[in-house]
């Protein structure tokens, strides 16, 4: 079963901001002593040929450009050696060339110069759960949602939610992907992954309403085929005969080479 949420970009989302405040952190401890407020006027050289190489680091890897997005970042750590984000970039960069323990390595980094960065925390607990260490992943995702800072909480409420739920553990995917609902209530994924989190209970009424949901708010040629086939599964569930070769014309016309194809077209609602 492949996961409807595409990869995390939690990090690059926030690049700018979050380059900014690092480019400050030098200058926190004279703030906290009374001297001075830092502003951009406080960011040394070195800072800003960091930010630099990052900005082309991040280009690089949203290219698919790995190599060069290595080289880049390599060269934002050596300017900036205390820069968190360029660690938790560089994470990014190797997590997406398979290199598991430098990624991290690096994860880890980062989080030792930047405890609270609810991004990079982000970040590293969809690493953690990505390669099979849910448990860990969870402390991570909490240390995202308890950051004042934070911008985009749905993101770590929905990695949380499905990482749960890649793990059956369905009471704590239902917490997380709730609290996700209230913030994002018309996103695709989150619904989803609700409908998926009670068909498994085997509540096919709540898991309908979630697939209803579903047909509201996203287009049907956007739904990956491990969606569309558990729609399939639910309206057959619920006998509603309409509804289910509704989704299975959407199916068929998208994904008919799918492995989910194939098993509807076998019988295998119950696999």
């Amino acid at each position: 079963m492949t996961s409807f949420a595409q990869r995390s970009t939690a990090l690059l989302a926030a690049l700018g901001m979050a380059g900014l405040l690092a480019a400050c952190a030098g200058a926190g401890d004279a703030a906290s002593s009374g001297k001075d407020l830092p502003t951009l006027s406080d960011t040394t050289a070195a800072q800003k040929r960091a930010q630099i190489r990052m900005q082309l680091a991040v280009g690089y890897y949203e290219q698919g450009q790995l190599p060069i997005a290595l080289d880049e970042i390599k060269k934002a750590v050596a300017a900036d050696p205390d820069y968190a984000d360029a660690w938790g970039m560089r994470a990014l960069i190797y997590m997406a060339m398979g290199e598991t323990a430098l990624a991290d390595d690096n994860f880890r980094h980062a989080l030792q110069l930047a405890p609270g960065n609810p991004d990079i925390a982000n970040n590293y607990g969809s690493f953690l759960c990505q390669n099979g260490r849910v448990k860990e992943s969870f402390k991570y995702f909490d240390t995202a949602l308890a950051s004042r800072q934070y911008a985009s909480p749905e993101k770590a409420l929905n990695n949380a939610g499905n990482c749960a739920l890649k793990a059956r553990e369905f009471d704590t995917a239902e917490k997380y992907l709730l609290q996700a609902l209230q913030l994002t209530p018309d996103q695709p994924s989150t619904n989803a992954s609700l409908a998926r989190v009670y068909y498994e209970r085997r509540d096919y009424v709540r898991a309908n309403f979630f697939i209803t949901r579903l047909g509201k708010v996203a287009r049907a040629d956007s739904l990956p085929a491990d969606v569309l086939w558990l729609a399939i599964r639910v309206q057959h569930k619920m006998g509603d005969t309409g509804a289910e070769q509704g989704w299975v014309t959407q199916l068929r016309r998208h994904h008919a080479a799918s492995p989910e194809y194939a098993a509807y077209q076998r019988g295998a609602f119950d696999e």
